[in-house]
């Protein structure tokens, strides 16, 4: 078990969760980012960087919010989604289209370490920001361009969504049941993907820079990281002409591996991967003969008998309570897990142990509750210091310490560049 005073996660007390500590710089700290992009991939990439240490300034429309702003539910006219996805970021506005506003945002990236951007291909060439431009203000700086498709190719200036990554990957093609129409998840995956992705890819940049002193751009498509995330897929086709079914929640390289109600009406996922496993759940669930059969000996094999191995174990796991159900298989040492909702996802004590789910102020809304940062690291673990800051609020602080002064601030807000 991980040490927790190695984590840089608060402890759980008798009486509960522990006064968090105040966060480490992090990692990144020194690093400045600035995020002008929006809807999602982008921005998560820079909350990310922000996570452990880097200061990230969130570059907003004057009049146009990141429309994550009003994504999914709010709380007293605050919508909550902002508040994960802008954490740790100082929120300014700039309008880059207005000549003024393209000036100010040259002077921030003069001093800035990475560019995040989604724009289609050519909008910030047409706003005189484009590499050639941000590049010679600041030729280390490191531009991560994120997009639906790509910067070239015929379908580069197409709007590009997680949505028509997840169709076009081969992603929804494999995902539903047999008999049943593609499938596309219910949340932001190509996304979540393309997020993490686009953040290592800042960090090869960045460690190259620290070799030549130069930065670079990273071309970066939605469709490219989901395409990696689903495996051999191209190989099989490559070498086999084979292209994998939908097979509902079964596998088509291993069983049983499935979901299965319990009898009081909840639901546990079992997996088998390893034959091992496979064994003690097939002892478990009293069909241990099969375990003698040539076919057992593979995940392929078993595969190709998936209704009879999937019909035993729902047959018996429909006689027995979720509680009892998890209980034999950790005796057993069998891989299960209940299937949670969210709300038994903030009950786990598992999760409180780490403090995946951890408390963070808010001016707006007090304290809030969120996904921690991604993992832990021993001497520079990062945190949130803040949740999602109102639109603009830190502005005229981030301007000021560019050189900015007072007057000539409002003078921008005036003519319309903030």
């Amino acid at each position: 078990m991980t040490d927790p005073s190695l984590s840089g996660r608060p402890e759980p007390g008798a009486g509960g969760r522990t006064a968090p500590e105040p966060p480490s710089p992090g990692p990144l700290a020194g690093l400045r980012v600035l995020d002008l992009a929006t809807l999602f991939a982008g921005p998560l990439a820079a909350t990310l960087l922000g996570d452990y240490g880097a200061e990230v300034i969130k570059v907003e429309h004057p009049h146009r919010p990141d429309p994550s702003r009003g994504h999914g539910p709010a709380k007293n006219g605050v919508g909550l989604w902002w508040k994960l996805l802008g954490r740790n970021k100082k929120t300014v506005t700039v309008d880059l289209s207005h000549p003024d506003g393209r000036d100010v945002l040259l002077r921030l990236a003069a001093g800035a370490d990475v560019v995040v951007e989604n724009f289609r291909p050519g909008t910030l060439e047409r706003w005189g920001l484009g590499w050639e431009e941000l590049s010679a203000r600041n030729p280390g700086l490191v531009l991560a361009r994120v997009t639906g498709f790509g910067q070239f190719g015929p379908y580069a200036r197409r709007p590009g969504f997680g949505t028509l990554a997840e169709a076009m990957s081969g992603f929804a093609a494999i995902t539903g049941e047999p008999d049943g129409p593609p499938t596309l998840p219910p949340f932001g995956l190509a996304d979540a993907i393309a997020a993490l992705t686009t953040s290592y890819a800042v960090m090869a940049a960045l460690h190259r820079r620290t070799a030549t002193g130069r930065g670079q751009v990273i071309d970066l498509a939605l469709i490219e990281p989901m395409l990696t995330v689903l495996g051999p897929q191209p190989l099989w086709y490559d070498q086999l002409g084979h292209v994998q079914p939908r097979t509902g929640n079964r596998s088509a390289n291993v069983a049983p591996r499935n979901t299965y109600r319990t009898a009081d009406g909840s639901w546990v996922a079992v997996s088998t991967s390893a034959e091992s496993v496979a064994g003690r759940v097939m002892r478990l669930v009293g069909r241990p003969e099969v375990i003698d059969e040539p076919w057992f000996a593979t995940g392929a094999g078993r595969a190709r008998h998936a209704e009879e191995l999937d019909g035993a174990v729902a047959d018996w796991i429909a006689r027995h309570d979720r509680a009892e159900v998890l209980a034999a298989f950790e005796k057993a040492e069998a891989a299960v897990a209940p299937i949670y909702d969210i709300r038994e996802v903030m009950a786990d004590p598992q999760y409180q142990a780490l403090d995946s789910i951890t408390e963070v102020p808010d001016e707006e809304l007090g304290t809030v509750r969120m996904q921690n940062v991604l993992f832990r690291l021993s001497e520079t673990p990062g945190g949130i210091r803040w949740a999602g800051r109102p639109h603009g609020a830190d502005t005229d602080e981030v301007l000021a310490g560019i050189g900015l002064t007072g007057p000539e601030i409002d003078a921008l807000r005036a003519a319309g560049a903030l």
